[in-house]
């Protein structure tokens, strides 16, 4: 099984619009492990583990900033983001892996994600 978590479940980015999300995302990220661990010590065969990407081509930029387009072109215009298929294939990575490999968590950063995020808050 696997969760779709962000890595705003691994990082706190300084934008004030995103702290509850980035909360509830780290909640996820800390879920899944614990699962991921009892899973094992119960020498189970069900692995768990969480796909974090970062910037994806989706709505989200533009839902989160519905009065400022401006400010999701400039978020897109920069860099060329994740697109779904992306995911999907992280996801048939994940659950095309071995039995006997443990996928702990799956970031998928596009270059330079972090330097652009702290940019874009000043």
């Amino acid at each position: 099984m696997f969760f779709c978590c962000s890595v705003g479940g691994h990082h706190v980015y300084p934008f004030p619009d995103l702290h509850f999300y980035t909360g509830t995302k780290f909640a996820v990220t800390a879920l899944t492990e614990g699962l991921r661990q009892e899973l094992r010590a119960e020498k189970t065969h069900i692995r768990a583990t969480s796909i974090s990407p970062g910037l994806v081509d989706t709505q989200f930029a533009s839902r989160l900033h519905p009065d400022e387009p401006e400010k999701v072109a400039a978020l897109y215009s920069e860099f060329r983001p994740l697109e779904p298929k992306d995911i999907a294939s992280a996801v048939t990575y994940v659950l095309s892996a071995p039995p006997h490999v443990q996928v702990c968590g799956f970031s998928l950063i596009f270059n330079f994600l972090n330097v652009h995020l702290l940019n874009l808050a000043h």
